[in-house]
């Protein structure tokens, strides 16, 4: 899968004027989007394309702010940790048409629950920046391609760890009101970790 994904990706050309083709692979935390990229992104430069992983989590709110309904609140979840205003502005705006081609790489450490001094880094001109998350559609982030990685509901409450299954109202929430599959230009089915298949639309299809 990372393989036929970072084929697709090597032949998508970033944006007139940007730096870095935008992508995200957007799923839950089960299917584990963040390890997808990261196999996509080891798989790129071997296809002409530098790639660089900013995982989404590096821009989740202050836990005073996150978690001001508790740990388990699943409309927080969906709405409150993730901090749009600053994954845009640091990182898919700078790399996009007319930035400066720099992004921030982490903005936020969750463990120590404090901001995490560290400089913007350079993109690799004409790569790709893959940002790994969950719940990234229809909040109005600028990708130029978004990978989703769709675990149906049945196969969420089969397969998610008993203490992570408050969660399970955010994902059908997200599914209700934002429809991600019909959003994204490539969906990898994977209620069965073990035999993902890919559909193709948008862009590619």
């Amino acid at each position: 899968m990372a393989d036929r994904l970072a084929d697709l990706l090597a032949g998508t050309p970033p944006e007139p004027g940007a730096t870095a083709l935008r992508v995200a692979v957007d799923g839950p935390e089960l299917a584990a989007p963040g390890t997808l990229a990261t196999a996509i992104a080891e798989r790129l430069p071997a296809r002409g394309r530098g790639a660089v992983v900013v995982p989404a989590e590096g821009f989740y709110r202050p836990a005073s702010l996150r978690l001001e309904h508790g740990r388990t609140d699943p409309d927080a979840r969906y709405t409150d940790w993730l901090d749009a205003g600053a994954l845009t502005r640091e990182v898919l705006a700078p790399v996009g048409p007319g930035g400066p081609g720099s992004y921030l790489p982490v903005l936020w450490d969750l463990e120590r629950d404090r901001a995490v001094r560290t400089r913007p880094e350079p993109a690799p001109p004409g790569g790709i920046l893959l940002v790994p998350g969950t719940l990234l559609q229809g909040i109005g982030l600028a990708f130029d391609v978004v990978v989703h990685l769709r675990v149906a509901p049945a196969a969420r409450r089969r397969r998610i760890p008993a203490d992570q299954a408050w969660v399970l109202p955010a994902f059908d929430r997200y599914d209700d009101e934002v429809d991600p599959v019909a959003l994204a230009d490539a969906v990898v089915l994977t209620d069965h970790a073990d035999r993902p298949a890919l559909v193709l639309s948008g862009r590619w299809g």
